[in-house]
């Protein structure tokens, strides 16, 4: 990440600050420190705190055995502890230099219990609150970059899915196909961070841990997988049969399809998250199978797998250019089957863009 797009972020996050009467943003989490300032460190149970202030100034407070790494992060602020020595002095310091002692402080929403506690007894009389929505505000609006890495890793999840069908068969076991997904994506240059695959009764699972259930011909298969690219995360569902599609496979599946597209075409911006909602759920509600749709229609994704905007019934915020999230409903038949079909769009001035190929209109057989 270059120089001048940190610059930005961080006097983003400032205004964003000011605009809403916080004093501080403290992150700790590896994501939103790589975000702002492109330190991806893990502090373990080690005191590591980004400060940002309203104004726009910038301190780090990290273990001496980062030092070196978070240099080339471009931060002039740093304040190192060594093991044995107390950061909380460090937090104390820039308290006092920042006028702090009863500010209005947030931090990010990985935050350790243990780390927020720490700067709590140092700042009894501050306020913390969740800083969350703040950074989000800026995360979720995605550059021309941030875009290109999102279009790579759906691409190799796409080409991943291309290369497994074809060989999955009756016989194999779920974490023998999960193999498979992971290695086509690391073949294919991609850093593969989960794998989803459930088969028959197990499809009814929405978020399923793969296990050695063997597939077997009639089978609904769900797989549900994704990969990261410099950062920046795919995710995709695709749903097949195994052998053949039985009937019901085949009328579910096609609800989940006409869902699935009543979604994307809702997909613009301008409208309401809520409505692409209601607009996938409509489909599903009117073929009678609304109860087994439990869970909201999508989520955003970026360097986190689930981030804002959540694409939710009832939501009123606001799709904006550069938004990116999945649109993936489901119906899911308890001890019978599931089905659930995923693309990852990104909102565009004329509609939206897929960072991946099409789904089948109909449902692909696979090891017939």
């Amino acid at each position: 990440m270059s120089s001048p797009v940190k610059s930005h972020r961080i006097a983003q996050l400032a205004q964003v600050l000011l605009d809403n009467g916080i004093d501080c943003f403290v992150a700790q989490d590896p994501i939103s420190m790589g975000y702002l300032q492109g330190i991806h460190e893990h502090a373990g149970e080690r005191f590591l705190a980004l400060c940002i202030h309203s104004s726009g100034k910038v301190r780090l407070i990290c273990p001496a055995l980062s030092v070196n790494q978070v240099k080339r992060s471009g931060v002039e602020d740093i304040r190192s502890w060594k093991d044995g020595e107390d950061p909380l002095a460090h937090f104390e310091e820039l308290a006092n230099d920042w006028g702090l002692k009863s500010a209005i402080i947030a931090v990010d929403s990985n935050m350790p219990a243990r780390m927020l506690l720490q700067m709590q007894s140092v700042l009894p009389a501050a306020l913390f609150k969740s800083g969350e929505t703040y950074l989000a505000q800026l995360m979720r609006i995605k550059s021309d970059e941030e875009v290109e890495l999102l279009r790579q890793a759906g691409k190799i999840a796409d080409d991943a899915f291309d290369a497994v069908y074809p060989h999955i068969k009756a016989g194999l076991t779920e974490k023998q196909v999960d193999k498979m997904l992971v290695d086509a994506m690391v073949e294919r240059g991609g850093e593969p961070y989960f794998a989803i695959v459930a088969t028959g009764a197990n499809s009814a699972e929405p978020h399923h841990l793969s296990d050695n259930t063997i597939l077997k011909n009639g089978d609904t298969l769900i797989l549900d997988f994704g990969c990261d690219v410099g950062g920046y995360k795919s995710d995709i569902t695709r749903t097949v049969a195994v052998g053949y599609a039985t009937e019901k496979a085949k009328q579910v599946y096609d609800i989940v399809y006409r869902s699935h597209m009543a979604g994307r075409h809702q997909s613009k911006t301008g409208v309401t998250c809520g409505s692409i909602d209601a607009a996938a759920r409509k489909v599903i509600e009117d073929e009678g199978f609304g109860p087994y749709f439990f869970h909201r229609t999508g989520h955003g994704l970026g360097l986190n797998g689930h981030e804002e905007p959540f694409i939710i019934g009832g939501s009123e915020e606001v799709v904006e250019p550069g938004n990116c999230f999945s649109i993936e409903p489901g119906i899911y038949l308890a001890g019978e089957l599931g089905v659930r079909i995923e693309n990852i769009v990104v909102a565009t001035a004329a509609g939206h863009e897929s960072m991946n190929r099409e789904p089948s209109s109909t449902m692909i057989v696979v090891g017939g």
